[in-house]
């Protein structure tokens, strides 16, 4: 013989026709039903007011919400989302708002509205285990790299972005528009960031032009040049770009958030929006 299933409903309306017997034991009833006389009491009063009804559960949503972000300042956060093509989360967009003289609010209250406003539509990924690589302390590796050169509207001038991040805080130390790949411009350059920065323990790049030695030649002058100034040189597998990842996601941001929003007239323009958006 199957099992009896019994649903909640039921079990609530057999207890309050149990309880409401005369001469009903109803604290052994709680007991035998397993809840609080309390709880036992709150459905005798709903049964008797509202009938079966009554047994049904309720919202739980508070009626009044006195902590909720305003109505505008929800539509303020969603034109600013919506402005930026979905490009910034919780955190940048509310930096944003703090700049533009609206209200500090935490960035999951800004994930909240976003999710409700259904620019969240996307399905969370399948959860995994967290690992992250970074060094311990700024200055003890940084990342370079060229982004892939483009076109500016005066040719045959092509932009090609130098870009040198910080791997333990990701900080972006440069982000130059360059005329080309020679190696002294990116000593001209690197020399700078030296001045303002100071000496990085190691340079990681890939195995590329300038920095990198076709052959069997390990070094070339850029990188017997950076060994000079007590910098170590590393360089990642070829053909594995991950060997850079926080660079690569960074040259990701760049194209989605500059590099495609404009048609650039020169390196100074480049240069301009580069520095507005570093």
């Amino acid at each position: 013989m199957p099992w009896q299933e019994v649903t909640r409903m039921e079990s609530r309306e057999e207890f309050v026709k149990l309880a409401m017997q005369a001469g009903a034991n109803r604290r052994e009833l709680c007991r035998r039903f397993k809840i609080a006389p309390k709880t036992g009491y709150k459905w005798l009063l709903r049964y008797a007011e509202q009938g079966r009804g009554g047994l049904i559960d309720r919202s739980r949503q508070p009626r009044r919400s006195p902590q909720r972000t305003a109505a505008e300042i929800e539509q303020r956060v969603i034109k600013m989302r919506c402005a930026v093509l979905g490009s910034w989360g919780g955190r940048k967009l509310a930096r944003r708002l703090v700049i533009e003289g609206g209200p500090k609010l935490a960035p999951s209250t800004i994930t909240g509205i976003l999710r409700r406003g259904g620019l969240l539509n996307r399905a969370a990924p399948a959860p995994r285990p967290f690992q992250r690589f970074e060094r311990p302390a700024p200055n003890e590796l940084w990342q370079m790299d060229f982004k892939g050169n483009f076109a500016t509207i005066r040719a045959p001038i092509r932009c090609h972005p130098l870009t040198v991040l910080d791997d333990h805080s990701r900080f972006s130390l440069v982000l130059q528009a360059c005329a080309d790949e020679r190696e002294q411009t990116v000593r001209s350059v690197l020399t700078e960031a030296f001045r303002r920065y100071g000496l990085p323990a190691a340079i990681l790049m890939d195995n590329g032009s300038p920095w990198g030695a076709a052959g069997a030649q390990p070094f070339t002058a850029f990188s017997l040049w950076l060994i000079r100034l007590g910098i170590r040189v590393a360089h990642g597998r070829p053909y594995h770009p991950q060997t850079q990842g926080k660079d690569e996601r960074f040259h990701r941001t760049l194209k989605f958030e500059v590099l495609r929003h404009f048609n650039f007239t020169s390196l100074e323009h480049c240069q301009r929006e580069f520095d507005s958006f570093s």
